[in-house]
């Protein structure tokens, strides 16, 4: 068991899986607030302007965060009683 926390931390590496130039170039992982996520980043394009951010990022959650409580239904019944149908 490790005592290193990772919160907060990632890390990405060159994508050598590269085929577009759509692709991000660069590809990890990182933890935030307990949730891991992949990360994708692209290089500031040949020519851009230079004070354009030199890397962009994307995250997406490694798994999708389940609620941890289904929201309350009212009862069919209630339901009927709070409508009101002014015809």
């Amino acid at each position: 068991m490790s005592n290193y926390d990772n919160n907060m931390r990632g890390s990405i590496w060159k994508n050598d899986k590269k085929e577009k130039d759509t692709h991000p170039d660069f590809r990890g992982s990182a933890e935030v607030n307990g949730v891991e996520y992949w990360v994708s980043a692209w290089r500031r394009k040949e020519g851009a302007n230079p004070n354009s951010p030199a890397l962009s990022f994307s995250f997406q959650a490694k798994e999708e965060q389940r609620p941890t409580q289904q929201p309350q239904q009212a009862p069919a019944d209630k339901l009927a009683d709070d409508l009101d149908i002014p015809f």
